[in-house]
């Protein structure tokens, strides 16, 4: 059979009915209230009985008054003919946003694993925890991983104990145990930094030059795989303690870093190590990356 507009639904429609328990009375209480007696079908003993003022009964409200009392016998009862009551399986996709009241959704009626607003967070969230956000209009769900996360990875090495610097030459300046390294990036054993993950790094180095004659020049280098990226000089200074930080890119997994020390005083110097006192220590190599950028 063909439709015009939209198919009907399947559903199931039953009038209400009342069962009534008889006696010697002619008043009766209406489960449902109506306007007048015309609304009911009223049946005595499966008899449909005549409604009206006059015939044999009239209603009103929840009031059902019959014309001649009952038997305790008789089988009496009522059918609501203004009151249908149907069941219906709505058609998929026929629920409308306009359909369903505001505020009518509260999160008694979620599942646990919905994402919802039922329960606090107390803590920090960690890197697997999502959050929702709106990509180009669309609610997705993302990790705090991908949201800015931690700076990490991140260390902090040092000197444990003296090293000799050669006039003239660069060398590389060894730091022999760690403070920090999170995700295990500094290798003690060739005092290399590798960072394992693409990104920006704020990356730097403090040590002192020890010696009692002034430089010319005394430099701090960073390296990057076996080539300097950059360097701070001091000039015509005694003593030096000084300092080279920088933010360098790693566009490689494989990417290292290492720190270089350059004088020409003249003679060998020395850089000092402490491993009784490393966070007063003057000679530390350190890293983290930096989130935004």
């Amino acid at each position: 059979m063909a439709y015009i507009g939209n198919q009907p639904t399947d559903n199931f429609v039953t009038f209400a009915t009342q069962n009534f328990s008889t006696s010697a009375t002619s008043s009766y209480t209406l489960s449902h209230a109506v306007s007048n007696e015309n609304e009911i079908a009223l049946f005595i003993n499966n008899v449909r009985q005549h409604p009206g003022s006059g015939k044999a009964y009239t209603a009103s409200g929840t009031a059902l008054t019959l014309s001649a009392n009952t038997a305790s016998t008789d089988v009496m009862y009522c059918i609501f003919l203004g009151r249908a009551i149907q069941s219906t399986v709505p058609a998929t996709n026929s629920i409308t946003a306009a359909m369903v009241s505001a505020n009518a959704v509260t999160g008694a009626k979620l599942n646990t694993d919905v994402i919802s607003a039922q329960t606090a967070l107390a803590s920090s969230p960690a890197d697997t925890d999502e959050l929702l956000i709106s990509d180009a209009g669309v609610l997705k769900r993302i990790d705090v991983s991908l949201v800015g996360g931690k700076n990490t990875p991140a260390f902090v090495a040092y000197k444990t104990s003296n090293q000799s610097i050669s006039n003239t030459t660069a060398t590389k300046i060894t730091f022999e145990a760690e403070q920090v390294d999170s995700g295990s990036v500094y290798d003690t054993s060739n005092s290399r930094f590798t960072p394992g993950e693409t990104g920006y790094y704020w990356i730097g180095a403090r040590w002192r030059y020890d010696t009692g004659t002034d430089f010319d020049t005394a430099q701090y280098q960073i390296y990057k795989n076996g080539s300097i990226i950059a360097k701070s000089t001091f000039i015509n200074q005694n003593s030096n303690g000084g300092f080279l930080n920088t933010i360098v890119y790693t566009g490689s997994t494989s990417d290292y870093y290492e720190m270089y020390g350059y004088q020409n005083k003249g003679s060998s110097t020395t850089i000092n190590g402490d491993s009784t006192y490393p966070e007063q220590d003057q000679a530390q190599f350190y890293a983290f990356k930096i989130i935004g950028l």
